[in-house]
This record gives C-alpha cells, structure tokens and sequence, in this order.
C-alpha cells in the first residue's frame, strides 16, 4: 500500500481507505477494552499488520493458506492461533483493529461497520464518534456520550438523522465544499486535537475477527 502524507491528523483516512470503511474513536478505554466490547474475546485477539488482515479479508476459502504472504504456514502456533481466533480457514466478514491515540481508543475496519451497533458500549468511559463510508461512497457519522446513543446522521441529509440534530448535539454544521466524512473527520481535528499517525495504523495493531 503507498505511504499516505501525514500533514492533517484524520482526513487521510477517507483516501488511504477508498473502498470503504469505518473509523470510531472512544474516549478512556484501551484498544483491548474496545474489543472487548463490540464482542472480541480477549483470547482471540490477534496483533496484525493492516496488509495482513486486508489479505485474511480477500482470501479466497479454497486457496491454501500457503498463498497469505504474510504468514508462515508451516509455524503450527501461528496457524492454530490464527484458526481459534476466528481468521481462518474461512475468511471473517469483518476484521477490526485497534490502536490508541492521546487517551482515546481508536477502531480501524476496512468495508463494513461492525462496531456501528456499540457506540453505546463504547462510550460508558466518556464520548464516541464514528464515520463510516460504505462502498458506493455514502458516509454516517454516529456519536454516543456515557452509555446514551446521541445522534447519527448523514452530513447534509438533515431528513435522515437519528436523534438530536448535527448541530445541537456536536455544534458540526456541514457546508458542502468538500466529502462528508472528510468535512467531518476535519471537525473532529479541531475539536479533539487529534493527530492519528498513518504509519501506527499500518503497523501490528490488536485484531478481532467477526463472522
């Protein structure tokens, strides 16, 4: 995957994940703890690199596991991890990674939403956002504060929001001179302050599979 530039904090996401995907950021819990609540055991957390789960992702079930470049197939312990956890043989639906950020835990998932039904779970330690932006480009923005679902919605869809108005619950008023999920993500660099490094996201982050 080429090297994404670094010079905003979180808009580099919507490009280096063109295809689809879902960022959440919950404030006070760890990357193990984010897990753990959208339904990850913590015996079958992994640490993969961003390319080695996008491989478990596209694997094709027939093919050998001699084809993933990034394992060894013949370490026995990495297999039988692998294959407990829930990333093979078949291929999971979805795979979410985790890392962390300036005291907020932050979620990584390429294509699907899994962690969009527990924003409540996720925000018992303080606030949660997410954007999401399925694959034919649409994008929803989720926001939940000490247990209590507040809002979604799709940036200049007013019709189509789910609790309290953009506006009221996060003071996030969308213009439309750029994307929804950048215009939302850039927000979101002002108020948090946040500066999530391309490189980190790359790396071996702890990973739950999701069938």
């Amino acid at each position: 995957m080429d090297q994404m530039p670094t010079e905003n904090g979180l808009r580099w996401i919507v490009d280096a994940y063109d295809t689809g995907f879902t960022f959440t950021l919950s404030e006070g819990l760890s990357p193990h703890e984010l897990l753990r609540r959208v339904g990850a055991e913590e015996r079958h957390i992994v640490p993969l690199t961003r390319s080695a789960a996008y491989e478990l992702l596209l694997r094709d079930e027939e093919h050998h596991i001699s084809d993933l470049d990034f394992l060894d197939w013949e370490d026995e312990s990495a297999v039988a991890q692998l294959t407990d956890a829930g990333f093979l043989p078949v291929p999971p639906k979805t795979i979410v990674r985790a890392g962390s950020v300036a005291g907020w835990a932050y979620a990584l998932e390429e294509f699907h939403d899994h962690t969009g039904a527990y924003l409540a779970e996720l925000s018992e330690q303080g606030r949660v956002f997410q954007v999401h932006r399925s694959a034919k480009g649409f994008s929803l923005v989720g926001h939940a504060c000490h247990g209590d679902a507040m809002t979604s919605f799709e940036p200049g869809m007013p019709h189509l929001t789910n609790g309290d108005p953009a506006e009221a619950a996060l003071g996030f008023v969308y213009d439309g001179d750029e994307l929804a999920d950048v215009a939302f993500l850039r927000f979101l660099e002002g108020e948090l302050g946040i500066h999530l490094p391309w490189e980190e996201t790359e790396a071996e982050l702890p990973a739950a599979a999701f069938s």
